[in-house]
């Protein structure tokens, strides 16, 4: 493949930090995983696991560093989808832009719900008031992100640190009831089973491609993005490692048993607090992760529209400081419509978790394709570029039997080309500015 270095982005003026950013990026990455992987990993791998944690987590740094260096050098609301409009031209952009907005928006009312079955069982509540519960959920982010990606970043620095706080306090609670002998035998399932845990903790640790779209909002791109990746590593990995130590540890085969491991890690240090810790994590988890996806939702909506990939007027906000509320808005409908079709499937998650994780997949691919296209040949960034184009083509061959919604979002961009060559118009291959 033929390198082409991209004219890099003047540096603008937003009004993030680092420590807003940070949070931002660690809630993407920090999801509703904490709740549910550390037993199904346990399950599929025993005290092997925490192999498969580390090796995640080692796959995760040319990921992660990839969208750290393109984030730097081009801070553009578009975020990956402006990458590829750089290498790959204005079809292949759009197609990216469809997949994050209309696809991986569908795992919005997924967290909602996830969250809401948490409370509602934690609480004691008839399951009957998870819908209500949901939408609880999900109105605050919106409300946040409406004042803008500033005020969204300070409340997720909040909901971070509290996040962070509940999750230290319990691992420390269950942490004297770790014993020796339930890392006996290490190897239950073979290495099979390592490979297994490996493929469910590649989507805990999967959001970077979120901070893409923010990365005109942060007042020195250059350096806060890379500081705030790196430590965005650092934590959320430390956070699924430790978890997953005491998980197996503590609780032996019983990790793989129960739904929800950490309401029963949190048990075992404190029997009358547990559930209500469990509670909290699973609120903050899904409000945090809601308030981080809403600003690259909407930041992105208003890049595609401003390349005319979505109608004019959606493009208000989309310059650095600006506030994206129609685009915003248009992400509202879409949430709701999935929660609607979500409600009429009484609640099934499978279908919009099969819409956004194949949609995430296709968007990893093209992505790592533009880096290697735009990256120096040869330089630190591209190099992990490669090593992350050949992990996102072993993704892509796994999740080959669910690329149905990435595929029809696929149709509709080269449908919008075809219309617009048969219109004499421009099909946007320009970079967005």
């Amino acid at each position: 493949m033929t390198s082409t270095v991209g004219t890099a982005t003047p540096a603008r003026t937003g009004g993030l930090g680092v420590a807003q950013g940070t949070a931002l990026y660690i809630a993407s990455v920090l999801g509703t995983g904490l709740l549910v992987l550390p037993g199904l990993a346990a399950a599929a791998a025993g005290p092997a696991s925490i192999v498969a944690v580390v090796a995640v987590i080692g796959l995760s740094i040319p990921l992660a560093g990839t969208f750290a260096v393109l984030a730097a050098r081009y801070p553009d609301p578009g975020g990956v989808a402006s990458y590829v409009r750089r290498a790959l031209g204005g079809t292949a952009a759009r197609m990216t832009g469809y997949w994050f907005l209309f696809g991986v928006c569908a795992g919005a009312p997924v967290v909602a719900v996830l969250g809401a079955e948490y409370v509602v069982a934690v609480a004691g509540i008839d399951r009957a008031m998870v819908p209500i519960v949901a939408l609880a959920i999900l109105l605050p982010p919106f409300a946040a992100n409406a004042f803008g990606v500033r005020v969204a970043g300070w409340v997720q620095f909040v909901l971070t640190a509290l996040l962070l706080a509940v999750v230290v306090g319990v691992v420390a609670l269950a942490a004297p009831a770790v014993e020796p002998q339930n890392f006996q035998p290490f190897l239950p399932h073979g290495w099979a089973g390592v490979g297994t845990a490996v493929s469910l903790f590649v989507w805990a640790f999967a959001g970077w491609e979120v901070g893409t779209h923010i990365s005109g909002e942060f007042r020195d791109p250059r350096r806060a993005i890379p500081i705030g990746t790196a430590i965005a590593l650092v934590v959320t990995g430390a956070c699924y490692l430790i978890l997953q130590i005491v998980t197996v540890g503590a609780l032996g085969e019983a990790a793989g048993e129960g739904a929800v491991p950490l309401l029963e890690l949190a048990r075992l240090g404190s029997p009358g607090l547990g559930a209500a810790a469990v509670g909290v994590i699973a609120g903050i988890v899904a409000l945090g992760v809601m308030n981080a996806y809403l600003a690259a939702f909407a930041k992105l909506g208003a890049s595609l529209a401003s390349n005319r990939d979505l109608p004019r007027w959606f493009a208000s906000g989309a310059e650095a400081g600006g506030i994206p509320r129609r685009a915003l808005a248009l992400t509202g409908v879409v949430v709701a419509l999935y929660f609607a079709l979500m409600l009429v499937a009484g609640l099934d998650l499978t279908p919009f978790i099969l819409v956004h994780t194949s949609s995430m997949v296709a968007i990893y691919a093209v992505g790592m394709v533009a880096a290697l296209r735009l990256l120096k040949r040869g330089s630190a960034g591209w190099w992990m570029a490669l090593v992350a184009a050949v992990l996102c083509a072993g993704m892509l061959v796994l999740a080959l039997g669910s690329l149905l919604p990435a595929a029809v979002l696929a149709a509709a961009a080269v449908i919008v080309t075809v219309v617009r060559r048969v219109k004499g118009r421009p099909t946007g291959s320009a970079p967005s500015s």
